[in-house]
């Protein structure tokens, strides 16, 4: 097992936020397998996660993460400074992943409007018909929007959690998934 301290690169945060879009994207691949294998609404089946999301959460920073000298309470030890996201202003929370995530709208908005399979997600999202006539793959779509979407919502955690938080709580997601559900 790997483990940081203060010698390591500062690239180590590079491996956490990947760690964080390779975990969402499990969590999506979730989704997307009962989508694509039962026709569950991935709707329901998202927000069901959510609590299970939670329940692991609460799990990890009550037992094996437990911070043994956090007066007993659920948290994980306080990250190293070599694993945080720098900040762009001293006192704020404000950090570099201002940058990241313009970065991951961009390249978003690149994929969806300048890309075969963007074009195919748009028409399959706006006419399910037209894009079975056109010869799209639904279940092509439905992965690829489902990744892209776990994968963005992993770097969302990865930069919260080495961000400004700076450990993981129970208070980590503050009701992120019933929040997004509002926002789709």
């Amino acid at each position: 097992a790997m483990q940081a301290g203060p010698e390591s690169s500062r690239w180590l945060v590079v491996l956490i936020l990947l760690a964080g879009v390779l975990g969402g994207m499990v969590w999506a691949g979730i989704v997307a397998l009962l989508r694509d294998r039962f026709n569950a609404s991935e709707i329901l089946v998202s927000l069901m996660l959510v609590y299970v999301a939670d329940l692991l959460l609460s799990y990890l920073v009550y037992g094996p993460w437990k911070d043994p000298k956090g007066y007993n309470f659920p948290q994980t030890i306080t990250f190293l400074a070599v694993t945080k996201i720098p900040r762009l202003v001293d006192g704020l929370r404000i950090n570099i992943g201002v940058f990241v995530a313009l970065g991951a709208v961009a390249a978003t908005a690149l994929l969806l409007f300048r890309t075969y399979a963007g074009f195919a997600l748009q028409v399959g999202g706006l006419a399910p018909a037209a894009a079975r006539y056109a010869g799209f793959s639904s279940r092509r779509s439905l992965w690829l929007a489902l990744m892209m979407s776990g994968g963005l919502a992993g770097l969302a955690g990865g930069l919260e959690a080495a961000g400004p938080l700076g450990q993981l709580t129970p208070y980590v997601p503050v009701g992120y998934g019933f929040a997004a559900i509002i926002v789709a």
